[in-house]
């Protein structure tokens, strides 16, 4: 049904080294946006998502329930949709966000109903007894959390929060749409001038896949700082 013929291809039609090297200062301006982008989006996504568990967790409804439907809500709606709400629909209600600023809420405040999702599971799998092992020594559920659980749960929720954080910054060439200066709107105005998209587009992959290996590595990191408490 499908035919397709690979005869004359040349290399330099697919990807010209020349046109990359030349612009590759220019999408490198780039990076310390996205970054900023994706960890104070990852910050807020964290802090949110912490209380997000707590109030999941709880046994009381006025905490639970509106924690179970932000969580649905975020989950269940694309984050581009999310991005056009509060940078063209907020403005309707006489709320005017910067397009960095719109970006950085968006992903953050969706990466928190994923990461109130990891940070749940994590929490359940710490075995009871040492809740109960506190409450027994007088030790008060802060003080529980910060210094016995909240370690335990971190080493398990390590792997899937670094693959949310990479998630962030490959998500935010989304912010292109809302106009963000990131890495992949300054490749769309290279390839839009130079009529050479798939340079471009290769280009800013080979710049994503570095930034992800780095995340990697401190996730390595990280894991081994805290295998001290299994």
């Amino acid at each position: 049904m499908f035919h397709i013929e690979f005869n004359d291809v040349q290399l330099e039609k697919v990807f010209n080294t020349e046109l990359a090297w030349e612009n590759l200062p220019f999408l490198l301006e780039g990076i310390p946006l996205t970054l900023m982008i994706s960890i104070i989006g990852m910050a807020l996504g964290l802090v949110i998502g912490l209380f997000l568990a707590l109030a999941r967790g709880s046994e009381a409804k006025l905490w639970r329930y509106p924690a179970r439907m932000y969580i649905s809500f975020m989950r269940g709606t694309p984050i581009l949709v999310f991005l056009f709400i509060l940078y063209f629909g907020l403005p309707f209600m006489g709320i005017e966000l910067s397009a960095v600023l719109a970006a950085t809420l968006g992903f953050g405040l969706n990466s928190a109903a994923y990461i109130a999702e990891i940070n749940r599971s994590a929490l359940n799998s710490i075995d009871r007894g040492q809740w109960e092992s506190a409450k027994a020594l007088n030790i008060g559920y802060w003080k529980t959390m910060r210094k016995i659980i909240l370690p335990q749960a971190t080493r398990i929720a390590v792997p899937p929060l670094t693959n949310v954080f990479m998630d962030i910054v490959k998500a935010t060439s989304l912010a292109a749409v809302i106009t963000v200066p990131e890495i992949f709107q300054k490749a769309q105005i290279v390839a839009g001038r130079s009529f050479d998209s798939m340079t471009m587009y290769i280009t800013i992959a080979l710049i994503y896949w570095p930034i992800c290996m780095l995340i990697s590595f401190a996730q390595d990191r990280l894991e081994n700082k805290y295998s001290k408490f299994i």
